[in-house]
């Protein structure tokens, strides 16, 4: 078994460059960190590229003999303790990584889900993370984002979505409001959320339709507000005036849950 023990190996540079989006968007990858994540991109069938094994976690007998034998189906590269520190971005690091393909980049939006989550301007990591989770738990399996969003590849936004990166398409609008428009051609009427909005999350149905989630200090764009069919707000009854854009995106989701179980129990 070799052991690369040095931070100028092309490889190791190569992996390194990673952390940033520019280079995530040339090679067409993206990083995974940690026992569970790996499992799981193993189990989903990700395109998994590379593995990057700590030699000391091998010794110390931390990575469960089963996984081994799954991840030695694959190319994998074993660095010392020291060269996977330059590579993690976790503080107390499980000694396993991989650079995973990312998925085609192919922006075909499937219409033929009740409703299309779209996020205009995200920034927070864990923010994205989380409603990309949520989306997985309610059965979607698609989320549009704004190119002023940060980069759903970010490393703390993969590791947040606990897998759900996995199954969920994340489909990147060069243009968002060219996108939305093309999404009223197909019958789907769009709903922004904002604090000005004229209903509540309670009083619209979720046929058809795109929920529009904003920047967590601006909302959601002028451009999107003035093309939405309708502006929607989740009522508060305490002093509070908003809520974090994860925390919304759950409620809006979870409400659209209610309604599919009671319509279910109907037949």
């Amino acid at each position: 078994m070799q052991v690369i023990t040095s931070k100028d190996n092309e490889i190791i540079k190569n992996i390194r460059k990673l952390k940033e989006k520019k280079y995530r968007d040339i090679s067409n990858e993206y990083i995974i960190e940690g026992i569970k994540l790996i499992e799981e991109a193993i189990e989903e069938n990700v395109k998994i590229k590379t593995i990057v094994v700590c030699e000391e976690c091998l010794k110390n007998d931390c990575i469960d003999d089963k996984l081994l034998y799954k991840i030695a189906k694959f190319d994998c590269i074993y660095v010392t303790e020291k060269i996977f520190g330059i590579l993690t971005d976790v503080v107390n690091p499980q000694g396993l990584l991989a650079i995973i393909e990312k998925e085609s980049s192919e922006d075909k939006i499937n219409f033929a889900e009740d409703i299309i989550v779209v996020l205009d301007g995200i920034q927070d990591p864990g923010n994205l993370g989380t409603i990309l989770r949520t989306v997985d738990s309610v059965g979607l399996s698609q989320i549009v984002l704004s190119k002023t969003s940060v980069d759903a590849y970010n490393p703390k936004v993969v590791r947040s979505t606990m897998g759900a990166i996995f199954r969920v398409k994340i489909i990147e609008s060069e243009n968002l409001i060219q996108t939305l428009k093309n999404m009223k051609k197909h019958k789907f009427k769009i709903v922004a959320t904002s604090l000005s909005g004229t209903e509540n999350i309670y009083e619209m149905d979720y046929n058809k339709k795109v929920i529009v989630i904003g920047n967590e200090s601006k909302g959601v764009s002028k451009g999107i507000l003035d093309i939405a069919d309708t502006k929607t707000k989740i009522p508060m009854l305490g002093k509070t005036e908003s809520l974090n854009a994860s925390v919304a995106t759950g409620v809006m989701l979870y409400e659209y849950v209610r309604r599919k179980i009671a319509l279910l129990q109907k037949h």
